[in-house]
């Protein structure tokens, strides 16, 4: 994988692409906020001000208040990878954003996205 070239990457350039994909199967960009903060540990200010600056993937990342202790119950494949065995750490951090987002856009419950 060119992980480099999406470390670059600038988050708020992806953000209304998980957005878009979560609204056009009838969920909300509050519910990708919520997804968003849930993983990362970011509240609503914190997320506004990194869309704002249009930080990377790695610096949004880096910046985190904490990364949810749940995440390891995230699994399955994204992108044909399972994201539970992806070695590289902060790509595992996007590709589980990334299934996150994907089981909004597929109906799940809010409650089982978030691993309650």
């Amino acid at each position: 994988m060119k992980n480099e070239r999406i470390y670059k990457m600038s988050f708020a350039s992806v953000y209304p692409h998980y957005v878009t994909k979560a609204e056009k199967k009838g969920r909300t960009a509050e519910e990708v906020d919520t997804i968003i903060q849930w993983l990362t540990g970011y509240d609503q200010k914190g997320l506004k001000k990194q869309l704002d600056t249009k930080v990377t993937f790695e610096t949004f990342f880096d910046e985190a208040p904490q990364l949810n202790p749940n995440v390891s119950k995230i699994t399955g494949v994204i992108c044909g990878y399972r994201v539970e065995e992806i070695e590289e750490p902060l790509m595992q951090k996007i590709r589980y954003l990334d299934k996150l987002v994907d089981e909004l856009a597929k109906g799940k419950a809010m409650e089982k996205i978030l691993r309650k």
